[in-house]
């Protein structure tokens, strides 16, 4: 199982999460020495289900991805939890089926249900005090400290940052280990927030969504403290694809692919086949 993230937290420097969204990235990301990794929502539903992040997805489709994603995971996994899937008694059991699964930190937003991936329109959130309620339900729900709590608002885009940065107050005195404002829409927005709180902060990078995607030092001196980028190697994964099914269609044959191709032994050691071939060995009949 992952290590808490708790300890890393109190250290100097960034913590830069990469987005993971299937069992293939998570291995590939798991392998590459981050400090912590971030299971997307959008990401994982897309894979998971090929359906749009708009609370689409059961608390029991998204359990059962942190469940696998964390036990083949080295590194401690932050796992988007939406809105809780319901009400305050669901919350609890969000809580407590994710720090079970082996998540080390949940993300819970103050969207109404059904929600919506934090860089498209027509978002709306929950009253600030039902919103405060839940954190406070989390924070006492969860058996270990070191399962962390991040609150994030959603205000930003529909009621302006000024409310945006009132309900991140209310989240951090309901119990909140960690903040995150979601879709700052400049620099010196996120400056704002990192001046205003002096505890962990989250900086979504989106490539061309609604903040900019900043150099980690800028993200530092704004006054964050993890980075997440959810969508970067699910992007790349897309029109890499997107190229050789388009070759394929073209040409009938791979033959002439110009897109990077990683040798077959790479994934046949990254899903573990050595294993299978030494178990084999060892049990195989003389």
């Amino acid at each position: 199982m992952p290590t808490p993230l708790r300890p890393r937290l109190l250290m100097p420097g960034l913590v830069v999460a990469p987005g993971v969204f299937d069992m293939v990235s998570l291995r590939l990301a798991d392998q590459m020495g981050f400090e912590a990794l971030y299971m997307t929502g959008f990401g994982t539903v897309a894979s998971h289900l090929g359906l749009p992040d708009a609370g689409l997805a059961t608390y029991s489709d998204m359990v059962g991805r942190v469940k696998a994603m964390a036990s083949a995971a080295s590194t401690p996994l932050i796992a988007d939890g939406d809105t809780g899937y319901g009400g305050l008694l669901n919350v609890r059991h969000t809580i407590q089926g994710y720090e079970q699964a082996g998540a080390a930190a949940i993300q819970l937003e103050d969207q109404e249900f059904p929600k919506k991936c934090g860089h498209t329109l027509m978002r709306r959130v929950i009253p600030a005090e039902d919103m405060a309620q839940k954190v406070r339900v989390a924070s006492e729900s969860r058996s270990s400290k070191d399962f962390l709590i991040i609150a994030r608002t959603d205000a930003r885009t529909a009621l302006g940052l000024d409310e945006a940065l009132r309900r991140a107050d209310l989240y951090l005195r309901a119990g909140a280990d960690i903040l995150f404002v979601e879709s700052p829409e400049s620099p010196e927005e996120m400056r704002k927030i990192g001046e205003t709180f002096k505890v962990p902060l989250v900086a979504n990078m989106v490539e061309k969504g609604r903040t900019p995607v900043l150099p980690k030092a800028d993200l530092e001196s704004l006054g964050y403290k993890i980075a997440i980028f959810p969508v970067t190697a699910l992007l790349c994964a897309m029109q890499a694809m997107r190229e050789a099914y388009s070759h394929l269609k073209a040409n009938g044959s791979s033959t002439g692919l110009n897109t990077p191709i990683a040798d077959f032994s790479d994934l046949v050691s990254l899903v573990g086949f050595e294993d299978v071939w030494a178990f084999e060995k060892k049990y195989a009949p003389e």
